[in-house]
């Protein structure tokens, strides 16, 4: 369905979890696929007879970033998608975290992002390409328990928009996936194991969390030709959405007073 033969794509923080299943789709593709870590995987994404090309970097570092741009278009000579998936935090309430903590999950999902599509932009400038920011529903609603990722989120989301209009006329195009809960082989630490995502998949909408390769066909669509004039959009993936709890409540409040 999709052809993404010569092209060049780099997928931050694809060496695990949604950049790994990002990573494979544009394999399959036939895309040249470069992912970025600060430690090599014992296992790289392949597909299609194609494997992708590990660069150890820090995101947050924007000489190394930048470095990682450069080899990209050294060896390819051309920069045709980034995906800025690399992102995360803790949980930790927000009353006990510290100013490094804080400073440091913001400059993850937000200023890094932000830096590198500053650098794919100029790589890209010449002939167009497509920008991908991995957000979040938590950038959306409250985020209790990570308030500075989801404040980090909304910024992306925000700064997705801004960039689009200023680089639309060099024909870069800026979207962001607004993600929901994603079953990835850190849910069972995350979600409270198989107990927990029952739970959770019985309160969505379809019934199940999303699975990396939906947030992966939806950057394909998004990067194709076929999506050239969409840029500014935060593409919801998220299966419905989040039923509001009290709903919940609500019905087991009258269940009991039947």
């Amino acid at each position: 369905m999709f052809n993404f033969s010569g092209k060049s794509v780099i997928i931050t923080g694809g060496s695990k979890g949604v950049g790994f299943g990002i990573s494979e789709a544009f394999l399959a593709a036939g895309a040249d696929v470069f992912i970025c870590g600060r430690s090599e995987p014992e296992t790289l994404p392949q597909a299609n007879g194609k494997q992708a090309v590990f660069y150890s970097v820090d995101v947050r570092q924007p000489e190394a970033s930048q470095t990682l741009i450069d080899e990209v278009v050294k060896q390819t000579g051309r920069l045709d998608v980034l995906i800025n998936n690399a992102g995360g935090s803790p949980p930790v309430p927000a009353a006990d975290a510290s100013p490094r903590l804080t400073e440091s999950i913001i400059r993850l999902n937000l200023i890094a992002p932000m830096i590198l599509a500053q650098q794919a932009y100029h790589a890209m400038r010449e002939r167009g390409g497509s920008i991908i920011n991995i957000a979040s529903i938590s950038g959306e609603r409250p985020s209790p328990g990570t308030a500075a990722y989801g404040a980090a989120k909304a910024g992306l989301i925000n700064a997705t928009r801004s960039l689009a209009q200023e680089w639309g006329a060099d024909k870069v195009r800026v979207n962001a996936i607004i993600a929901g809960m994603i079953k990835t082989e850190a849910s069972h630490d995350h979600y409270g194991g198989e107990a927990g995502i029952r739970l959770i998949e019985e309160s969505l909408p379809m019934k199940r969390m999303a699975v990396p390769e939906d947030i992966a066909h939806a950057c394909l669509f998004l990067a194709d030709a076929h999506a050239g004039y969409i840029s500014g959009a935060a593409l919801e993936v998220y299966g419905g959405g989040e039923p509001p709890s009290f709903l919940k409540l609500a019905e087991e409040a009258f269940q009991l007073g039947q």
